[in-house]
């Protein structure tokens, strides 16, 4: 009788321990999809759970993803878009941007690289690098699109030392 009743307890711990699993995962899901639809809904201009599919690149970045061109059209020939409008709906993008998160694709690049990279534009070794001289670096390597987020430093000079990424 005690191996009997051990087996029914260990197989109820058991069974209350994957659906912990699942409620915790289920627990995970529900949150990403709210942040998704929170992130989607800033781009949502008619509040139609619809965006311009010009938006998506914008909208992934904006949660912690930083997938380049390429990748963004990846992602794009994995939604439903509407055509010939170009709009996303909500319930299309939704299941590819959870499954996104849940595999954390897109990572940024951490920050010693990028500060690395910094320090080998800063020529002379100043401590910072003129507009002029990140436009002409940007430009001579054909990454012209990174000035769309500009630099809100006065006088033009961005500091090696004030450059941070939140991983």
């Amino acid at each position: 009788m005690t191996d009997a009743f051990c087996d029914r307890t260990a197989a109820g711990l058991c069974s209350a321990s994957v659906t912990a699993y699942a409620s915790s995962k289920d627990g995970l899901v529900a949150e990403i999809e709210k942040k998704i639809t929170e992130a989607f809904e800033v781009f949502d201009r008619e509040s139609n759970k619809t965006v311009d599919v010009r938006e998506i690149g914008c909208i992934v970045r904006s949660l912690g993803c930083f997938p380049n061109e390429a990748e963004v059209q990846e992602l794009l020939a994995q939604i439903e878009v509407e055509e010939p409008s170009g709009f996303v709906h909500l319930e299309n993008f939704l299941p590819v941007m959870t499954k996104v998160l849940l595999d954390r694709r897109f990572r940024p690049i951490p920050e010693d690289v990028i500060l690395h990279a910094f320090e080998a534009l800063d020529e002379n070794k100043c401590g910072y690098i003129t507009k002029e001289d990140l436009v002409k670096h940007l430009t001579e390597e054909g990454l012209l699109h990174l000035l769309q987020h500009p630099f809100t430093l006065a006088a033009g000079k961005y500091p090696t030392e004030a450059i941070s990424v939140n991983p």
